[in-house]
């Protein structure tokens, strides 16, 4: 499983980093975890092809998480005319927030007759469900975006990838986290209880109880970034964007 780091910034892409976009390939396939409003820009300024994304997993629908899929959609119908089918996998309420904002950014663009097959399937939160070689298992975290919110855990069979999406502390994290190959966390402030989000005191202070063998740092605020290199290199890594792991 190779991890390709396409966007790691909060909302208002603080430090100049774009909007969460983590491209995953693994088993033969392409998938990303969100898909935020600023990634279509995020992969052309890192040389990827988004006609080569098979799934897109969503933690959640805030724009810096899924506002980007419209544009997804419209590059794979005149840009670079992808044929093969994309997956669209998100919380209840996906299928009609994507219509929604696809209304509202480009009118009148769901009556396209798409060249490619497109569909959403949407989890119910505390669900394992299979998707082509991944098994994914959600559940429901605190951070209110008008829809079930969900930290997300991604298998192949061999190397497991958890994603805590936006959330404050809550102890569902836990069954997430334990023992997979990394952890993406947020890390929004460094200390305090900021509503809706994570600091880096909190998962600290829970290290031991996450249990995953590596946790990689995201969403940082301009806060957060500028104490980074007060992060305990030998328990954690910053995200970046355009890093790439080998899990």
């Amino acid at each position: 499983m190779h991890l390709k780091v396409v966007g790691c910034g909060d909302a208002f892409g603080s430090g100049g980093r774009s909007n969460s976009c983590y491209l995953v390939e693994a088993a033969g396939l392409t998938v990303t975890l969100d898909f935020g409003a600023s990634a279509p820009v995020a992969f052309n300024r890192l040389g990827l092809d988004p006609a080569a994304i098979d799934i897109v997993f969503l933690s959640h629908l805030h724009g810096d998480h899924f506002g980007g899929l419209p544009f997804l959609l419209l590059d794979g119908q005149f840009v670079h005319r992808r044929t093969k089918p994309l997956a669209i996998v998100g919380p209840p309420g996906t299928r009609a927030r994507l219509e929604t904002t696809m209304e509202a950014l480009f009118p009148r663009m769901g009556a396209n007759a798409w060249r490619f097959a497109w569909e959403v399937a949407e989890v119910e939160p505390g669900s394992t469900t299979t998707h082509g070689p991944f098994t994914l298992t959600t559940t429901e975290v605190i951070h209110p975006s008008g829809a079930p919110s969900t930290a997300l855990r991604l298998t192949d069979g061999t190397r497991t990838l958890a994603f805590s999406g936006d959330t404050e502390w809550t102890e569902a994290l836990l069954p997430i986290a334990r023992d997979a190959d990394l952890f993406i966390c947020e890390s929004y402030m460094f200390e305090g209880s900021p509503v809706g989000h994570l600091a880096y005191r909190t998962i600290a202070g829970r290290r031991a109880d996450l249990g995953a063998r590596r946790i990689l740092l995201t969403h940082m605020g301009d806060a957060m970034w500028a104490r980074r290199a007060e992060v305990d290199g030998a328990h954690f890594s910053v995200a970046e964007d355009g890093l790439e792991l080998d899990l």
